[in-house]
């Protein structure tokens, strides 16, 4: 398999967790930022992670690949099979990716801006912090955000959680900085142990994105 994959992506890091969980190997190719021209060859879009499996099929969005990796690989299993709880990490997934990451999307866009609205980023600043009680609801009394084991909704979150523990000096990504900003936190136990408990599973490569180089 090839993975194509961009320095610092977080949507990149989601599968590169699954991969080495499921014990796949692949090659990464590491593409620039300003010039995806290879990306678009590959997929006709120029969004990543792309996948580019073994015969041949290609597949890009990082949830879509999850289920790709899940349907060629089912053990170990990052999808429980009793279908009512399937559904329902569906549901988490599909709430993470509209809802979840709309606020730092949003503030990234503001903080664009030559004169960004204050009043609106902290509006929706104040929303990721409130969402952290939800995370550290989930993982009472288990070791995972779906249970004690290891599934993909940690896959989907833990990129973007991770930065509640603070952000790499040499990160100078804005939305990092975002999600650094308004997701700091000392109250929540549970989610700082989850999030150094995933922080602690290799990567496929061996490397972590954030180890990345960037030009």
């Amino acid at each position: 398999m090839h993975l194509f994959v961009i320095p610092r992506s977080l949507n990149v890091e989601r599968i590169t967790l699954a991969l080495a969980y499921k014990g796949l190997p692949v090659e990464l190719t590491l593409v620039d930022p300003r010039d995806r021209t290879r990306v678009r060859e590959v997929s006709g879009q120029e969004l990543v992670p792309v996948l580019v499996d073994d015969d041949g099929t290609v597949v890009f969005d990082s949830p879509v690949i999850l289920e790709h990796l899940e349907n060629r690989c089912p053990e170990p299993p990052l999808w429980p099979d009793d279908p009512a709880r399937r559904a329902e990490l569906d549901v988490f997934i599909d709430w993470f990716n509209r809802v979840w990451k709309r606020p730092p999307n949003l503030i990234a866009d503001e903080m664009s801006k030559p004169a960004p609205d204050e009043g609106r980023i902290r509006s929706l600043g104040e929303s990721m912090t409130a969402s952290l009680d939800r995370f550290e609801r989930l993982l009472h009394g288990r070791k995972h955000l779906f249970g004690d084991e290891f599934s993909a909704a940690d896959c989907i979150a833990f990129p973007f959680l991770q930065y509640a523990l603070g952000i790499d000096a040499n990160d100078r990504h804005l939305f990092h900085q975002v999600l650094a900003r308004w997701l700091s936190t000392d109250r929540h136990p549970r989610l700082a142990d989850w999030i150094r408990r995933v922080d602690e599973r290799p990567r496929a490569g061996d490397v972590r994105v954030h180890e990345l180089a960037s030009d």
